[in-house]
């Protein structure tokens, strides 16, 4: 069983389920994470079972105790010192990043931190880019918000679908509505965003008063 595997089980089994799941109404965002901690799951085959279990439910334990800590320097301080081996300290930055409301200056960090960090999965880094973008909002200058989205709006890249939609929402924010019409309408058509982006497009299409599919295109 793969290292992130266990941590799901282990941290959902019997009386951790109640609280797991109130932490992730919470932390619900963390929720991407952790598919891509399955998604990189192959990585950690190389160990034995045996250690992925105790490792992983040392870690959920651990994480379990400290996200309910009541101040934010105190909680934050607690994940910080998280009993994570290198391929769990992806996951130690998404949670210091958990609640930029309280803590915005610290999420930001951790984000840029983990982006940075050519020894984590590419998955993960591509995440950091991605919310680090959403939570600095407007006070990150359009240009450097372009640039970061642009990384992970290629072709093969986990985060893809989402990046590219953000990318348009920029180009509605500088005024160009034709432009971001059509960056959407490519959106509605790709088969690998999810569902409920495609309709989100739609419905910006229809919002900035344009056609989901193309004036004078071809109907046949």
């Amino acid at each position: 069983m793969s290292n992130p595997d266990s941590f799901i089980d282990e941290v959902t089994e019997e009386v951790r389920r109640d609280k797991l799941f109130a932490t992730f109404r919470k932390y619900g965002w963390i929720g991407i994470a952790l598919v891509a901690l399955v998604v990189g799951g192959t990585a950690y085959r190389e160990y034995s079972s045996a250690q992925e279990q105790a490792r992983a439910q040392a870690f959920g334990d651990a994480v379990l105790e400290v996200v309910d800590l009541g101040g934010t320097e105190e909680r934050a301080a607690a994940i910080a010192a998280l009993p994570a081996d290198a391929k769990q300290q992806a996951f130690v930055q998404l949670l210091l990043a958990a609640d930029p409301k309280e803590n915005r200056e610290g999420a930001l960090k951790a984000l840029e931190t983990l982006a940075a960090d050519a020894t984590q999965p590419q998955v993960y880094r591509d995440l950091a880019v991605l919310r680090r973008v959403m939570v600095a909002g407007t006070d990150m200058p359009v240009a450097d918000r372009r640039a970061a989205l642009e990384q992970i709006a290629i072709p093969g890249r986990a985060f893809r679908p989402v990046a590219q939609e953000a990318l348009a929402y920029i180009l509605i924010e500088e005024g160009k509505s034709d432009e971001a019409i059509e960056a959407l309408r490519k959106l509605t058509q790709d088969q690998e965003a999810p569902a409920t982006l495609r309709r989100r497009a739609e419905q910006m299409i229809a919002a900035l008063g344009g056609t989901v599919q193309a004036e004078g295109s071809d109907q046949g």
